[in-house]
């Protein structure tokens, strides 16, 4: 069986307060988008990953499509597989791709050995492999609230719209993104801002990571404003980086724009 695990963006990125427990929750849309890796598994006579494409930092047993494999197998007589990653979303880049590496793990294994899992009970066990992961399970625009895990549905569709994701290549930390970060609960809730026609979100959509990270990296603010200098209704940083977006209304020439990065561009459904 051979699965896309897609990438996405955040729409939008409050970080509303910091628990005791020092997790932080957010709110945010979750919007999917198509830059994928490619994954596939087949049946087996023993447990094995291989990936190539980008190289993945850290042991392979660790990675997040054998984490997937070993929750479900806590609780089914999973068979063995071969598990191969063709990577090619950016790595710590906000995108979410090695959170959708396990979603989609998990529902190939539900689908290939007929499991018979509901989304919700999917869901559940792809929570155990990180805050966005869950997400991947439906893969469709969501509002996100609490750790990042828990949705809502959201009337946003960007359809015919098409948007250009830059990849800076800077290696932001999770501790250093909410280390520039003073938790607060926005004026006005993001539901409500994502109902107003795309070209107000400019001024109004904000990301709170940028604050911190743009002075620290100015470069990111560069690409940024290259982006709406390009014609983007709306462009900001993706979750806490360093991948930016543009959303554009029509198919747009790049040229040599933005030369030394990684850059993918397609339509949004």
């Amino acid at each position: 069986m051979v699965v896309f695990p897609n990438a996405k963006i955040n729409i939008g990125l409050n970080i509303t307060k910091k628990g005791a427990d020092g997790f932080h929750s957010i709110s945010s849309c979750f919007y999917p988008v198509g830059w994928s890796d490619a994954l596939e598994i087949l049946p087996a006579d023993g447990l094995s990953f291989q990936s190539s494409g980008i190289p993945i930092p850290g042991a392979s047993t660790s990675n997040l499509c054998l984490r997937a494999y070993g929750v479900l197998a806590q609780d089914h007589a999973l068979p063995p597989v071969s598990i191969h990653l063709l990577k090619a979303i950016p790595i710590g880049a906000g995108l979410g791709g090695g959170s959708a590496d396990g979603a989609f793990t998990i529902k190939a294994l539900n689908d290939l050995f007929s499991i018979g899992l509901s989304v919700e009970q999917q869901q559940h066990y792809a929570r155990q492999l990180g805050s966005d992961c869950a997400f991947f399970i439906e893969n469709t625009p969501m509002y996100c609230y609490d750790r990042g895990d828990q949705f809502e549905n959201i009337s946003l569709r960007l359809s015919g719209q098409w948007i250009v994701l830059v990849n800076p290549g800077l290696h932001i930390s999770t501790a250093e993104a909410y280390g520039g970060v003073k938790p607060k609960v926005p004026a006005t809730d993001l539901r409500e801002l994502l109902q107003q026609p795309i070209e107000q979100w400019r001024d109004t959509v904000v990301n709170d990571f940028e604050e911190g990270l743009f002075v620290k990296y100015p470069v990111l603010d560069q690409y940024k404003q290259k982006l709406y200098s390009l014609g983007a209704q709306y462009a900001s940083m993706s979750g806490s980086g360093s991948a930016l977006y543009g959303i554009f209304p029509q198919k747009v020439e790049l040229s040599n724009n933005f030369e030394g990065t990684s850059v993918w561009k397609g339509e949004l459904s």
